[in-house]
């Protein structure tokens, strides 16, 4: 891969776009639109695991299997071209990053609400091999993947638990100050072969291929700091929710469904979402995909002995599906956000009161319906009850 994938350039475009000036003009087109009761899906997406419940929604024929039709997803190349096809009306149905959900409803005011969990984990920290702990990365760089992102925030968690600064100079790094950059996904592996980069922080399958090409290794997954954390969230626009509810429900119903089948067909999944699927859905392979979504005993009993797991007993997988959007998540992650670094504007966030961005955010409304018909939350291997404690251990 080597398209223009979270670069510098997609930030600074959706930066402009989720501005007042930069986002109404699509708004104003998207609530011109007629919307037609039985609309078909149009799922927008970005070739990543984090997409996975959708597109095996998508796969499986679940959408059909609910009375609405389905599009075939429509792959971009950075979350730039997402929000912005997703706010213009020509895609309904996307995954983003939880931060950029807070992002796009509060700094710019898109009318558009999380309405499930797409993904939970699925993020890992990836360092050189001559790297043994996070305080060795001290003076040194590491890639993210975009600000508005939770690697930015358990990046920025682990670096202060081991006394080091993150900062965003690129030159005289102290030996106490990590330079954080924003790097593309796909230039993240051969960055750190390059020994450009000290480590990179990201989602999946980035870190398994760093690991399967002898590059890098894992020096912690981000679900052994925050534990079941959610990465990606399913987003619909907040005027389906009020004037298509059937449709809405429907298509959260799918997407519940797709959850369920991932968690019990994982080499399957690979498989399907592979570059040698029928659909052809990403571009990677089933060997690297497989890595993540099903990995072998021996890959978790390395990472025991290796340090990239330390809390054995929080049972984490690499990557897990759960759909119900906790309130105590929205809540913390509103409060990370408050410190963790950011380039650009992000006044809006220093006014945000975290207990109201979880009520308003999120509407789970439909999620919980979806819940139900499915078996609850033990189908997802949860305590029933829509409570938890956030627990976050660095």
């Amino acid at each position: 891969m080597n398209e223009d994938f979270f670069s510098r350039r997609d930030i600074v475009k959706l930066s402009a776009l989720l501005t007042a000036g930069g986002a109404l003009p699509f708004l104003d087109a998207f609530k011109a639109r007629a919307q037609a009761p039985d609309e078909p899906v149009k799922i927008g997406y970005l070739p990543i695991t984090d997409a996975t419940p959708l597109l095996v929604a998508h796969a499986n024929g679940l959408f059909e299997a609910e009375g609405i039709k389905a599009e075939k997803p429509v792959l971009l190349r950075s979350w730039a071209q997402l929000v912005e096809a997703f706010i213009s009306g020509q895609v309904n149905v996307v995954h983003v990053l939880s931060p950029i959900a807070v992002w796009a409803r509060y700094g710019s005011k898109v009318p558009a609400k999380v309405v499930a969990w797409n993904h939970t984990s699925g993020s890992a920290l990836t360092v050189g091999k001559d790297i043994g702990s996070v305080k060795d990365l001290g003076g040194k760089t590491v890639a993210i993947p975009f600000w508005y992102s939770i690697h930015n925030i358990v990046l920025q968690e682990l670096l202060r638990a081991n006394g080091l600064t993150p900062v965003t100079k690129k030159t005289d790094v102290a030996p106490n100050e990590v330079n954080l950059v924003i790097l593309a996904p796909p230039d993240m592996v051969p960055a750190l072969s390059a020994k450009q980069i000290a480590g990179y922080i990201v989602a999946e399958p980035f870190n398994a291929a760093g690991e399967t090409l002898g590059v890098g290794k894992v020096l912690r997954f981000t679900g052994d700091v925050w534990k079941d954390h959610a990465c990606c969230v399913v987003l619909l626009h907040e005027r389906d929710l009020k004037e298509r509810a059937a449709w809405s429900q429907k298509v959260v119903n799918a997407i519940v469904k797709a959850q369920v089948w991932t968690r019990e067909n994982r080499v399957e999944t690979a498989k399907l979402l592979s570059k040698d699927g029928s659909n052809k859905y990403t571009p990677h392979t089933v060997e690297v995909l497989t890595k993540v979504l099903a990995p072998a005993k021996t890959d978790i009993t390395g990472y025991l002995a290796s340090g990239a797991i330390l809390h054995k007993d929080w049972n984490e997988q690499r990557i897990d599906f759960q759909p119900y959007p906790y309130p105590s998540y929205t809540e913390e992650l509103v409060r990370l956000l408050k410190k963790t670094l950011i380039e650009g504007d992000r006044g809006f966030l220093d006014a945000l009161d975290p207990a109201f961005a979880a009520k308003d955010l999120v509407d789970d409304s439909f999620v919980k319906t979806a819940i139900t018909a499915n078996g609850g939350l033990t189908a997802f291997g949860l305590p029933e009850g829509f409570e938890r404690k956030e627990v976050i251990v660095t």
